[in-house]
């Protein structure tokens, strides 16, 4: 397997990976030690069923079925994500860690491209190891002891009206899913601390109100998404995008009016962040 990375600062493009060929434990193996050292990695001219990207997954944690979103009927392990050619409205177009509500939030994600456009429809990460790192000493100790709400609000009160531009559905009725994590997060396989707040799920600091917690809030979002601590994936059919859901943010970029877009999404069950 050949690794090349993307930028000084976060993604790799792994070569020598056939999913559809089958993989060793050694591989696995492998593809791991990568995930950890660069945080999302990338495989090209991977041609792939929905069978065989859950059972790649597989390798790495058990699924995590989306408690929001509408999945594949034959395959309810996977969300597909899609944008018709006649819509303007995609999800996942602003900063965000996936499904921080969540007690447990995810490992990490796999995202399979099925149709993507000519041009556009580019995905960015940022790195929150780089996030945390970058701050003042004395912000550090003051974020220490700090927890934040997540929370899905803004998805279930919303979920007819999102529904009704978007292909990507969510499900309706879902209540609404709060859980408090702590502002900074240590990496359980790499000890490393990293920023563990976004700005659709981070609603405000524990025993404080939104209007309190937002000024600090809105800098540690400016300070985890700048240019020197992000990559950008142009996606082709059959690339493959896997990232650690515990230490990166991402952005789906919609430029592409007029082209339609599906792509396959799998969540792998994390663990409670400390």
């Amino acid at each position: 397997m050949e690794i090349k990375p993307l930028t000084g600062a976060i993604g790799a493009e792994l070569f020598g990976v056939d999913i559809a060929g089958g993989f060793t434990d050694s591989t696995i193996g492998d593809i791991r030690g990568a995930l950890l050292k660069y945080h999302v990695i990338f495989l090209r001219d991977q041609k792939i069923t929905p069978e065989q990207q859950i059972d790649f997954a597989k390798q790495f944690g058990p699924i995590s079925k989306t408690p929001v979103y509408q999945t594949l009927k034959e395959y309810p392990q996977i969300m597909p994500v899609v944008k018709e050619a006649n819509e303007k409205d995609i999800i996942g177009d602003t900063w965000h860690t996936d499904e921080t509500y969540q007690q447990t939030p995810p490992l990490g994600s796999i995202l399979y491209a099925r149709e993507v456009p000519e041009v556009g429809g580019d995905t960015l990460w940022s790195n929150l190891y780089l996030a945390y790192d970058g701050l003042s000493d004395g912000l550090k100790e003051q974020l220490a002891s700090l927890k934040a709400i997540h929370s899905n609000d803004f998805l279930s009160k919303n979920a007819k009206a999102r529904n009704a531009t978007r292909s990507t559905k969510l499900q309706e009725g879902v209540g609404r899913i709060d859980s408090i994590h702590p502002v900074v997060r240590t990496h359980e396989e790499s000890g490393r601390k990293c920023l563990f707040v976004n700005r659709p799920f981070t609603y405000a600091f524990a025993g404080m109100s939104r209007e309190e917690s937002l000024p600090l809030l809105d800098y540690l979002y400016k300070e985890s998404i700048k240019p020197e601590k992000t990559c950008r994936f142009r996606w082709k059919k059959g690339s493959l995008a896997f990232w650690d859901n515990r230490c990166t943010m991402h952005y789906a970029i919609n430029d592409y009016p007029g082209q339609r877009r599906e792509m396959h999404r799998i969540t792998i069950q994390g663990t409670e962040p400390t």
